[in-house]
């Protein structure tokens, strides 16, 4: 990747902060943006130490969308972000949403200024959401003709119910920060959501990591309800893993004792 677009740092407790860079352009979304989000990503589930994200845009915006006209220029357009290679599950366009939640660690988005189209379902991709009370978020593509297609079913079903998901996207209206709390698009409005995503992230950070990585796949795995025996064989078999671990043992002995865990990494 010949142009930076995402700084990505980790601090001595396992908080990676990563800081979408093209301020300029209120994070606007070019191909190198698409590539530089898809190899963070999975660089970060790779990375054992990892024990929370911190997702955020430089400057005034989030993510302010597609730069159509950056993609257009680009070899292929578009389109070529459509591209499914054989066996995968997304396309490229869908990965910088589907891609957190192939991150073991909680994802917190600190949402900010514009948050639209592809922004949004960048956002949406992640596991909690911050945002200023004025912050901008809308399901924006029905302006340009289009349907939104970065990840939207598999995140936006699970927070909205399917009648104020068709009113977001049938007429792309702006939502502010506090309406989309109150949709349930949103987590928390705060003044600050970067401080306050990174103050939740350095919580997670103090739990012990392999019983946060197991509820984080027990939800994502279950939370649509179509298989309760499959769910509930889930719980049993995480619990199982979990109890008598060194972790969960270390967990009870601080509690016990009332002093700071001293969590391992996973293996």
């Amino acid at each position: 990747m010949s142009e930076r677009r995402i700084r990505v740092d980790i601090d001595e407790a396992g908080v990676a902060t990563v800081t979408l860079d093209r301020a300029e352009k209120h994070n606007a979304l070019d191909r190198a943006m698409f590539d530089a989000i898809v190899d963070v990503a999975a660089q970060l589930a790779d990375d054992r130490t990892v024990r929370a994200v911190v997702l955020h845009g430089e400057g005034k915006s989030f993510c302010s969308g597609l730069d159509i006209t950056s993609l257009m220029q680009s070899d292929g357009g578009p389109s070529d972000l459509l591209a499914r290679e054989e066996g995968a599950l997304a396309n490229l366009a869908q990965r910088v949403s589907v891609d957190w939640s192939r991150v073991p660690a909680p994802v917190i988005a600190a949402i900010t200024g514009n948050c639209f189209g592809g922004g949004l379902q960048i956002a949406l991709g992640a596991d909690i959401r911050y945002a200023t009370p004025d912050a901008k978020l809308s399901v924006m593509e029905v302006k340009w003709g289009l349907v939104p297609d970065m990840g939207i079913t598999q995140s936006l079903p699970r927070l909205v119910g399917i009648d104020v998901a068709k009113e977001l996207t049938f007429t792309g209206r702006i939502l502010s920060g506090t309406e989309a709390h109150s949709l349930g698009l949103v987590t928390r409005t705060v003044d600050d959501p970067l401080t306050a995503a990174l103050e939740l992230a350095h919580e997670i950070a103090g739990k012990s990591p392999h019983a946060v990585r197991a509820a984080k796949r027990l939800y994502d795995e279950t939370w649509s309800g179509g298989d309760p025996a499959g769910a509930l064989l889930l719980e049993s078999e995480l619990q199982v893993s979990l109890m008598g671990s060194p972790n969960q043992l270390e967990a009870v002995t601080a509690g016990m004792t009332k002093r700071a865990a001293n969590f391992a990494d996973p293996d």
